[in-house]
Parts: structure tokens; sequence; C-alpha cells
């Protein structure tokens, strides 16, 4: 496992090293923690900001149910939603400029706190990355669109204690098995787990469509791992695992354990809640990849004023340009040759309308859509093809998928988001209704995209 401990920051998945920081500065660093440790009050209280002084730390501290009362406000009219801007406060970096940290003191209409410091907080990268991790430890955080894994251990409760211990362990270790395999070919992951009972929620925390990229390379590694692990095991010590991949918002906060909150951090959001609907109805063996949109890198020089919005599809083309870089991978003694994934339904490599998406109907008659994820790994002297094959999904998945639709690979700079509440943009119901009827009318089409 890798997660930083309190040795060392993250900044944009990158960690800080506290040994790089002047002697003078550690001591500024305790004592913040200290100080906010006290104001904390095993979770009463979080800190939302902070700002640079002369003697000291700025920072705006409000009760732990402030935030909720402050969203179900009435706005006034012309003012920014408060969700929204609590949202925004809350996202990236906290610390703030003294004219911007003082307007959203009196937004909030609450006083802002001090805490003196012998010298002053050092405007260097390390330092400040340092404190900001200390301000998100004893706060509230929002991320907008990251990437998370949800391993889920099938028929858990089946099983004794000592074989659930067994799966749990096992599953462990393809973690870490996967992160050590990326790192040797140049990519690290610097990933966070918190555990379901019976399986894990994964992330990277670095972000971005790289991470996100990566956070889809380490999915397959594990899944690779699983299965390499179940040839070789006995019993019921190596779990069947069922998975799903998606790319949505979530929250982010630090639990009290004790009198201190905890060193790893906990999610919970649309991003999280999709991923537990999507594996409630996924099979055994099965991967799932949720329909999202997200943005990916603009290439740098490029004239680009924006970023490239794609939706699931697009996303996978995305990683699949990247999957060379996994060759030279080993599992048991044997070099991976090729990797390759589809989703299912999709035909030739330039086939951009044949991907399938499903809907899924949860226990709470809500609905959302979804890819079933298809992954093949070439050794020199065999092939595993992992992820369930369309042929194999069952009869009533498919009856309850409102048959196939295709979409475009790329989504359409117009297209709505549609992702929380299962709704299909104007854009996708056109694009759905017109291959409908193509394939409808026109059988010879399949044949001839």
């Amino acid at each position: 496992m890798v997660d930083v401990d309190e040795a060392g920051a993250m900044k944009n998945g990158a960690a800080t090293d506290h040994k790089t920081i002047i002697i003078s500065q550690r001591g500024n660093l305790k004592a913040l923690e200290s100080a906010l440790r006290k104001q904390w009050r095993l979770g009463q209280n979080i800190v939302l900001c902070w700002s640079a002084d002369e003697r000291g730390v700025l920072v705006i501290f409000v009760p732990h149910y402030f935030l909720g009362n402050f969203c179900a406000r009435l706005d006034h009219a012309g003012v920014q939603d408060n969700e929204a801007f609590v949202r925004e406060l809350i996202s990236g970096d906290r610390r703030k400029p003294h004219d911007e940290f003082f307007a959203i003191a009196n937004r909030l209409d609450i006083a802002p706190g001090f805490i003196r410091l012998d010298t002053p907080i050092a405007d260097e990268p390390a330092v400040v990355s340092a404190v900001e991790q200390l301000i998100k430890r004893y706060g509230l955080s929002y991320v907008s669109d990251r990437a998370v894994l949800l391993f889920d251990i099938a028929e858990f409760s089946l099983f004794t204690p000592f074989e659930q211990a067994s799966q749990l362990n096992s599953l462990s270790y393809s973690l870490n098995s996967a992160y050590n395999k990326l790192l040797v070919q140049g990519i690290e992951v610097h990933f966070s787990r918190t555990t379901t009972g019976d399986g894990f929620y994964v992330w990277n925390r670095a972000l971005g469509a790289q991470a996100n990229r990566d956070l889809f390379y380490f999915l397959l590694l594990v899944i690779a791992d699983n299965a390499v692990a179940r040839r070789a095991s006995r019993g019921n010590t190596v779990p069947v695992i069922r998975a799903a991949y998606h790319v949505g918002s979530h929250y982010e906060l630090y639990q009290a354990e004790g009198v201190n909150p905890t060193v790893y951090s906990y999610i919970v959001g649309d991003v999280t809640i999709e991923l537990a609907r999507l594996v409630e109805k996924a099979q055994p063996e099965q991967i799932l990849m949720g329909h999202f949109e997200t943005a990916l890198d603009v290439p740098a020089g490029s004239n680009a004023e924006a970023q490239e919005l794609v939706f699931s599809p697009g996303f996978l083309e995305y990683c699949n340009q990247g999957l060379s870089g996994l060759q030279g991978i080993q599992f048991a003694g044997k070099n991976v040759a090729k990797l390759h994934c589809r989703l299912s339904g999709s035909g030739v490599a330039d086939d951009r309308r044949a991907v399938r998406r499903f809907l899924i109907i949860d226990k709470h008659g809500l609905s959302r859509h979804a890819y079933n994820l298809e992954l093949g790994i070439e050794f020199e002297d065999l092939t595993l093809a992992l992820g369930l094959a369309e042929a194999a999904l069952p009869e009533e998945v498919a009856e309850s998928s409102a048959a196939a639709v295709a979409l475009d690979m790329f989504a359409s700079p117009d297209a709505e988001d549609g992702i929380a509440t299962g709704e299909v943009s104007l854009y996708e119901q056109v694009e759905e209704l017109a291959s409908l009827l193509q394939d409808r009318f026109h059988p010879e089409a399949q044949d001839n995209p």
C-alpha cells in the first residue's frame, strides 16, 4: 500500500517529504497542526480555507453542520447558488488571497480565526503543500471529476470467516501487485482505498485525464492478477470478483479516530453511489463501465481553448491508445505480449457506432446506463479472456437493457449531462433513433458500416 502518512504530503499525486522543509517551517507545521486539532474538537468543527499572514495563519472554522444549513438557505436574487459556492470553496487549493479570504468570511457570516506562529509561513511549494494537506485533513473536500473503482467479492456472505479473510487479503495483494507492476512500467498510481466489507473502493489521489487513465490500467492489472491467482489456487482462498469503473463527483473527508482525524480519507458522492448500483446488478467476473462524460487533457502547445469532452466509449479509446506501454508486464513468469479492451457490441477498430449501452434499473427503481467491458491479455502461448463476454450475459440483463443502443465514440459539444439522473440528451436520442432505424430497415449496414 502506498498511502502517504504524516511524514509526507500529496500535491497533484506527488509526495512531498517533510525532510526537505527547513527546521523553522517544520516547527510551524507542528504548531499549526496542534492548533487545528484543538479547534477541530474531535470533529465538531471543520476548517474551510486559510490565508497566510505575517504573524501566522488566518483560518475559517465552522461547525460540521454549518454547510448543510448554509446550503439550505434561500438565495437572494442574483446571488450565486449557495451549494455551488460551497462546492467551489472546498474544491482544489484552500489557500486564498487576503481579499478573497475575507469576502468568503463575509458571505458565510463567520468571523475568521487566527493561529499565531513563531515565523511566517514560507511561500515555498513544499511548505504550502504541507499546509494544504493539514487543512484538508481537518476539513471537507469536493472533487467534481475523478475516476473510482469498485471491486466486489461475489457470494462473499456464503463463505466461512476464514475464507472471507483469505479472500480480502488476496484482493488486497492484487491491488498492491498491480501498483508495483505499473510502477516498473513508469506509471505510478497514488491509490487510496476504503473497504466496503466485501470489497474496496479505489481511487487515484492525482486528478486529471491521465490519472483517470492510469487508474483504468490499474483496474486491468488487478483483474488479471486475480484471474491468474484463481488458476493457481485451491479451495475458496482467492475471490471471484466483479468490478466497475466510473468517473464522477464526490466529497472527501477524514473521520475521527480516537482524538485525531484518520490519516486516510474516505469518499462519498455521486460516483460511489453509481458504482454501488452498477455492481449490485453485475454478474461474477463481470466488469462494468459507467456512462459518464469527462474531459481529456489538451495536448501541450495546442490551440484548443477548452478540453475535449468525451463519453465513456471515447474515454476507452483514449485508454486503448496507451495499452502498448503495458507490454512486457509479467504474470506467473509469463510476459504480456498484447492487451486489448473493448465494450460489448463493438466491431472492428474503425466501427464507431456499434458500442452497446445497457440500461440498469436498481432496487429503488432508478435507472442508469453502463457498458460491459471485455479484456484480452495475450501471452506467447495463451490468451486470457477476462470480463463477461456479450454472449455470456444473462437473459434477464439483455431483456432489462431495453435492447442495445449505438453511440458515437465521442461526445457532441452540445450534449447534456445525463449521468446522475439517467436522462439522455436530445443529441443522444436522435443518434440512438437513427441507429435503431438503420439497423431495422437496413440490416446490411451491420456488415458495411
